[in-house]
């Protein structure tokens, strides 16, 4: 079992190739979870629509990391650790490599204080792989714009962020990338849906995960 976490700015075609791949594990007869941050659990799931809401009164950065992080935590000890010890492979959309781009990145707190509150939240568990679908800002905003007008959901409070913003969370995603180039695989979200897939199906077959 295998746990992959797929990474990247709004509209970077996360979903889209993680359906690929659950339905690639379905044909391989592999057991495997889906599941997203924050969410995935029910109090994830009411942490989720606090961080996001455009409400009265929104998270100060830091309220909003502790959010993420107390969401993360019940999800790992929910979710996450008992399908790994179920032999389960777990795919996520999103974790804690989002919270070093958004919050570290995007609202400049301290990297070691993310990474501390990241190492508590997961009692130390690591994903195998993050896959980043790397994307400009530019791009990032035409595709959200484009779900909107097809009948999409209204932009959430992150995304609807200055575009300096997701400039930093993007440099966050890459600078990490850089620093531990084995445990991640970048992606160019501009190719198509099929290279995509292409390219991360050769790299889990290059570490002997799939046959």
């Amino acid at each position: 079992m295998f746990f992959l976490a797929f990474e990247g700015l709004d509209g970077s075609g996360k979903s889209s190739l993680m359906a690929r791949l659950e339905e690639h594990l379905s044909t391989q007869q592999i057991s495997f979870i889906k599941t997203r941050e924050p969410g995935g659990t029910l109090i994830g799931d009411q942490l989720r629509e606090i961080i996001l809401s455009k409400g009265k009164e929104v998270p100060s950065a830091r309220t909003e990391l502790l959010l993420y992080e107390a969401s993360r935590a019940q999800h790992v000890d929910l979710i996450i650790k008992p399908a790994l010890d179920q032999k389960k492979w777990v795919l996520c959309d999103r974790f804690t490599a989002s919270s070093i781009a958004f919050q570290a990145g995007g609202r400049q707190i301290l990297d070691e204080q993310v990474m501390w509150l990241n190492h508590f939240a997961t009692d130390g568990l690591k994903p195998d792989l993050n896959i980043l679908l790397d994307l400009t800002v530019e791009e990032s905003h035409k595709r959200r714009q484009g779900r909107i007008q097809a009948g999409g959901d209204a932009e959430d409070r992150m995304e609807s962020e200055a575009d300096e913003f997701h400039e930093r969370v993007r440099s966050s995603f890459l600078k990490q990338a850089v620093l531990c180039p084995t445990e991640w695989l970048v992606l160019d979200a501009a190719h198509s849906p099929e290279q995509l897939f292409k390219t991360l199906i050769t790299e889990l077959q290059s570490r002997k995960w799939l046959e």
